[in-house]
């Protein structure tokens, strides 16, 4: 097979400028609070068949490149979760994952069918494709909104598990497996396959953990690459045995993570610029595959209903039906409830029965593609605003202080780059009045382009930066007790 090196030089061209703007664009949507998934499928329909004439109609190809983004976009949310925020709300978070991803699809699947006039299968679908939350658009919103951990929590566990039911239950539907085989048999397929996906990512993530540690790798740069093979491997390792490779490459992803590895923050960085990658590419490819001049105003209308009955009716019942597993204040349920962002993806799912040649599966997609673009633009950017007026918003962290870490990893500990902000109470305490936890110290100041090595009673001040260095089974308390004195100043011990 010949490469025609003219092809290759245009998409190269086209590639890297499409990458570029995608870059620039995360500025524009961290400043309007969208997500940036919303730019990308701009990008995608802009340059597609309707704008600069690129077609791309291969939905088996949009399937297979949907899965291999989704499964980076896992790995880095996995990789970069903390397991002890994590942790408090993972029952709820597992509930909504499950109990919740049901409750949501036979709801929607009813309004589908009465409502729309859908057929029971191209509601059932529509249910099915719009129940998961979006792992991308959760974790890059919600990092940035201040809130408590145990929402966080709940949220994240939510978006990196929901895929995998999901999934198996589209495929089922798609490929006419429910019909032929039954439900009491699809339902003990979908078990299967998610607790044998969380069983292997375990096994896989131990296990990689393991060698980690004891191999000593020639180059620092191998450490990320063998990270991401281990989590690609969970999925095929999941796939092999026929269970859920999205719910083994997340929980694999978390375990590695949370271990003790060389160069995590290495592994950490490098997960995350290929997770920017696969969303870039995801979201421009979804946007090229849309045909606009298919798009009716029937189609709008339809996408208005659908997401008006998932919005208000599917996700809170949902989400209250999930809570009954662990029970939180209305207030937090109801911020749960507002911020199950739908990204990318409903409508890599949308594939699935695109793929199979399942009859009105372009409607389908045409459908719930506008309904994520109109629901993301109401969710997204009022997530601040409804963590405000329901009153579940912390003050946002860091308020007076900004904490950088560096690892020190021959004596397991991190170096904080801590500074000062103007707002900071600690301006004025000394050294010695910080109270740091016992191994962890303050080992430099920069204070006016200068350094100096403080002593007990050296005052700090505004403006100045610290490097702490402590243990790593320290950190977090080290970094508790420098916001308490930020936010109290020196009797931040007495005022609690």
């Amino acid at each position: 097979m010949s490469i025609d090196v003219h092809q290759l030089d245009v998409f190269v061209l086209w590639g890297s400028a499409v990458i570029f703007v995608a870059i620039l664009a995360v500025r524009v949507s961290s400043r309007t609070r969208l997500p940036s998934l919303l730019l990308y499928l701009l990008m995608g329909v802009a340059i597609g068949e309707a704008g600069l004439g690129i077609g791309f109609e291969d939905a088996e190809l949009a399937h297979s490149l949907g899965f291999a983004a989704l499964i980076v976009i896992l790995a880095e949310g996995g990789l970069t979760t903390t397991w002890r925020d994590l942790r408090p709300s993972m029952k709820l978070g597992l509930s909504l994952a499950t109990v919740g991803v049901v409750v949501s699809v036979a709801i929607v699947a009813v309004a589908g069918h009465y409502l729309l006039g859908l057929r029971w299968e191209l509601a059932v679908l529509l249910g099915a494709v719009t129940s998961p939350t979006d792992a991308a658009a959760v974790f890059s919103v919600l990092r940035v909104v201040p809130l408590p951990k145990r929402l966080t929590g709940a949220l994240e566990a939510e978006s990196g598990l929901n895929d995998a039911p999901t999934i198996v239950l589209v495929t089922i539907i798609s490929t006419g497996a429910l019909a032929e085989h039954g439900l009491p048999y699809n339902v003990g397929l979908v078990l299967y396959e998610l607790l044998a996906g969380l069983l292997l990512g375990l096994a896989v993530g131990f296990a990689g953990a393991w060698v980690m540690r004891r191999a000593a790798l020639p180059s620092s740069g191998l450490y990320p690459l063998a990270v991401m093979a281990l989590c690609f491997l969970s999925y095929g390792v999941a796939a092999g045995v026929h269970a859920s490779g999205f719910a083994a490459v997340y929980v694999a992803a978390l375990v590695l993570g949370n271990s003790e590895l060389p160069h995590r923050a290495a592994t950490r960085s490098f997960g995350e610029g290929l997770a920017w990658l696969a969303q870039i590419g995801l979201f421009v490819m979804l946007g090229l595959l849309l045909s606009p001049g298919r798009i009716e105003l029937s189609t709008v209308g339809y996408a208005v209903v659908a997401g008006l009955v998932l919005t208000f009716l599917a996700r809170p019942v949902s989400v209250a039906v999930s809570a009954v597993v662990q029970p939180m204040p209305w207030r937090e349920l109801s911020f749960i409830s507002w911020a199950g962002l739908r990204g990318a993806v409903p409508i890599v799912l949308t594939t699935i029965p695109l793929a199979e040649g399942v009859d009105g599966s372009e409607r389908l997609f045409d459908i719930v593609f506008v309904m994520v673009v109109i629901y993301t633009l109401l969710t997204g950017p009022t997530l601040p605003a409804v963590a405000r007026t329901l009153r579940v918003a912390r003050r946002s962290e860091p308020r007076g202080l900004d904490i950088e870490a560096a690892p020190l990893e021959r004596v397991a500990a991190d170096l904080l780059q801590v500074s000062i902000s103007p707002v900071s109470k600690m301006h004025g305490v000394e050294v010695g009045e910080l109270r740091l936890p016992r191994g962890a110290s303050i080992s430099m100041i920069v204070r006016d382009d200068e350094t100096l090595v403080p002593e007990r009673r050296t005052v700090l001040r505004h403006g100045d930066d610290l490097l702490v260095v402590t243990p790593r089974r320290l950190r977090d308390k080290t970094e508790e007790r420098l916001r308490q004195v930020s936010a109290r100043g020196r009797l931040a011990q007495w005022l609690g």
